[in-house]
């Protein structure tokens, strides 16, 4: 069984946030995979289902964001997880806009979700980083990340949630190169529908840019003797 965290902050008020996309990610994976209804649990909300014919919990921490921890170690006794066992996937603003990363273990790097997890579980647990960029200065990075989505943001917002959509199986399956690729597709697909570039078009043999009479040149219909003749004239 595996525990498939997302982070962000509960409430309408904070839904399309650059903070939760994290809660979008498992939004994306609950309805494109089936999932049961989400329930009132271990202090957020849950949804279960299976990727690839195996078990996955999905959940949202309804602590907001700095004590998210509280939930997921919650949910981790009842279902005796390891952290091995558990996938948070969050916002990341050292990566661009579109970009996802996996890792496993490491530091909070100041994500205040990470650091309530870091709290309660331990920090031996993968996460999935996903890009939202930089508003460029520290002091501004409270109220961007508090802050929706721009409309210029939704074509490759869309995009990516799909392609973790698309991958998640292969995620809970513990393939993340596999998972990368499936977003990749959906952020960057091949330039042509079969995914390889289509084949020059051959020119025609001997072509020439000419015209006038030559360019609508006619059958010789001379004889044998009389070329030959034409030709010592």
């Amino acid at each position: 069984m595996k525990l498939f965290v997302g982070l962000g902050n509960p409430g309408a008020k904070y839904a399309q946030n650059r903070h939760n996309i994290g809660f979008m990610a498992l939004d994306r994976i609950a309805l494109d995979h089936g999932f049961g209804p989400w329930k009132a649990r271990f202090q957020g909300e849950l949804a279960e289902g299976a990727l690839g014919g195996d078990k996955v919990l999905l959940l949202k921490p309804g602590t907001f964001m700095n004590l998210s921890g509280q939930s997921v170690g919650e949910a981790m006794r009842f279902y005796k997880l390891d952290p091995s066992d558990v996938t948070v996937f969050h916002d990341e603003l050292d990566l661009a806009p579109g970009k996802l990363k996996v890792k496993d273990g490491g530091g909070h790097a100041g994500h205040n979700g990470l650091r309530s997890l870091h709290q309660h579980i331990g920090d031996a647990y993968q996460r999935v980083r996903i890009g939202i960029g930089h508003p460029g200065h520290k002091d501004r990075v409270a109220g961007y990340v508090l802050h929706d989505f721009a409309k210029a943001d939704e074509g490759w917002l869309d995009d990516l949630l799909r392609g973790v959509s698309d991958g998640a199986a292969d995620l809970a399956r513990g393939e993340p190169g596999r998972f990368m690729n499936a977003v990749a597709l959906r952020v960057a697909p091949p330039r042509s529908s079969t995914g390889t570039a289509k084949p020059p078009v051959a020119a025609a043999p001997d072509q020439k840019k000419t015209t006038g009479p030559e360019a609508e040149a006619k059958p010789d219909k001379r004889s044998a003797l009389q070329r030959l003749a034409d030709r010592f004239s």
